[in-house]
């Protein structure tokens, strides 16, 4: 099992590829990485940040790789910085991913209602129709609103499973990460997803109140580990959704800085047990 992740380097702040690598890593799969940028810091919290666009780079990367004749089962494709990469890694996919593959989205675009500095309408409608390529989705609740015009402002009060089934028009297994739901007078943390039979269902973990950067990579890297297992939606979820549950508990825990990602170091065994519990009942 050959798993690609495109994404960004950001040195420090743990997020993008410092995240994805070591999680599907451990999770017993090859994780091979294809930058499409390199910065000192990541660019929620941090100030001064430097910034190097890999674009120019890229196409001496893949013709090496068709010379090696690489294939990859699952490819998941996260933060790009421009619309010339999502063209990019269309072409990627249509490369590199093998034959009843699996081709993942985290359309990295915003958080909290608005789209982050550098991105426009026109990326989003690009980003749209990188989605409508794929088999997964796993935008957060903001990209989830922006890929599908719903008002932000109505998204809190709204029926997320409306929203879900939008987003089931571009692709086969959407999901919205990063929701809150009151249950039984209680605030959950809720990811709405789509199994394989196209059902749509939820899953939620204990709400833990701040905002922590890297949280939606520590969950898509734990979700793309365990699919690559031959794991079910429905476990999957669960068992990334309890990872990053844990992390963002050890990191307020820990007295650690938001901005500095989450510590998910301390929780792979827990995670690793039950990618092994899960792939034993398969």
């Amino acid at each position: 099992m050959r798993v690609l992740a495109i994404n960004d380097i950001s040195c420090v702040g743990k997020c993008s590829l410092t995240v994805a690598l070591p999680i599907i890593s451990a999770s017993g799969v090859t994780c091979d990485i294809l930058p499409t940028a390199i910065l000192s810091t990541h660019t929620g919290g941090f100030e001064g940040y430097t910034f190097r666009d890999l674009s120019e780079d890229i196409p001496s990367i893949l013709k090496h790789w068709k010379s090696l004749g690489l294939q990859y089962d699952i490819i998941i494709s996260g933060y790009l910085g421009s619309i010339h990469q999502i063209d990019m890694v269309k072409q990627i996919r249509k490369d590199f991913l093998k034959p009843n593959g699996l081709f993942v989205v985290d359309p990295v675009m915003g958080d909290n209602g608005k789209l982050y500095s550098h991105f426009d309408h026109q990326f989003v409608i690009a980003m749209r129709n990188l989605c409508r390529v794929a088999d997964i989705i796993v935008p957060n609740l903001t990209e989830a609103c922006y890929l599908t015009d719903t008002p932000y402002s109505d998204a809190p009060d709204s029926d997320y499973f409306s929203i879900l089934n939008k987003l089931k028009t571009l692709c086969p297994q959407p999901s919205i990460t990063g929701c809150d739901v009151l249950q039984d007078g209680i605030l959950r943390s809720t990811v709405f997803y789509t199994d394989t039979d196209g059902s749509v269902k939820q899953y939620s973990t204990d709400k833990i109140s701040g905002a922590f950067h890297g949280a939606g990579d520590v969950y898509a890297s734990a979700l793309v580990g365990a699919l690559a297992r031959g794991i079910s939606m429905d476990t999957a979820v669960k068992i990334s959704a309890d990872l990053t549950k844990d992390s963002i508990y050890q990191t307020k825990l820990d007295g650690t800085q938001a901005r500095y990602g989450l510590n998910s170091e301390s929780q792979m065994y827990s995670f690793l047990k039950n990618l092994e519990a899960a792939s034993a009942k398969k």
